[in-house]
């Protein structure tokens, strides 16, 4: 049942990408790669980020874990690449839910570069600096995207 849902789930976006957004498996069904276009208008929007998935035995039942494997100068992304996404945890803490799928999860990471989340933050210090300069957050950030991710 997992793999053949992780299969239709990869099939369909790669027949039918979502925008900015290609996935494909790595060396097995459980492990895949992402590539992510920084949104436009935003400070990533020049960059192509790099996610790695790890699919869960209990996929769909538990969420996909994602991490970027490039740096992002993000309130929401620490330094290992783990991001604070209230749909990659399960509830009650969590907005998981198996109908959401990989697609979601990758459209909603792409939201979350747009559309930081400064009160949820991973990276407290860089949530300040969002919120009390953002021309500065915006300014560490393009430089961090095209340091490591163009």
């Amino acid at each position: 049942m997992q793999r053949q849902r992780i299969s239709k789930e990869l099939s369909k976006m790669q027949n039918n990408p979502p925008q900015g957004i290609c996935i494909f498996a790595k060396d097995d069904k459980l492990m895949l790669e992402s590539k992510i276009k920084g949104p436009e208008g935003s400070p990533y929007e020049s960059g192509v980020f790099t996610l790695e998935i790890q699919i869960p035995e209990r996929y769909p039942f538990a969420p996909p874990s994602i991490r970027f494997v490039n740096r992002v100068y993000h309130p929401n992304v620490d330094d290992n690449g783990r991001i604070c996404l209230d749909l990659l945890k399960m509830p009650p803490s969590g907005g998981w839910k198996p109908t959401i799928g990989i697609e979601g999860l990758l459209i909603a990471v792409r939201m979350l570069l747009d559309s930081p989340n400064p009160d949820d933050p991973l990276m407290s210090d860089i949530a300040s600096e969002y919120k009390q300069d953002r021309q500065e957050f915006i300014r560490k950030a393009k430089e961090c995207t095209e340091q490591y991710a163009t």
